[in-house]
């Protein structure tokens, strides 16, 4: 007889979203500020202290036709 388990992880993929239009694209500023707040939730999200260095590749930053959107993934064991 056979002998395996199964589990099913929920993967979550949290997204700041920075408004880039043409012709001038995004502001320093707002892409600033959605950073910052992504790297508060991602170390939030992992338990990592307050001003922890994160990882290279903690973060991803993706262009589309009209913004920059910044995100980050998780998963987890579904209950």
């Amino acid at each position: 007889m056979a002998t395996y388990t199964t589990r099913t992880i929920t993967t979550t993929r949290r997204e700041w979203v920075v408004p880039a239009a043409e012709p001038w694209g995004a502001c320093i500023g707002d892409i600033n500020a959605a950073c910052a707040v992504a790297c508060r939730a991602y170390r939030e999200a992992h338990g990592l202290p307050e001003g922890a260095s994160l990882a290279d590749d903690a973060l991803r930053f993706k262009v589309t036709d009209d913004a920059i959107v910044i995100s980050f993934t998780t998963e987890a064991e579904a209950a």
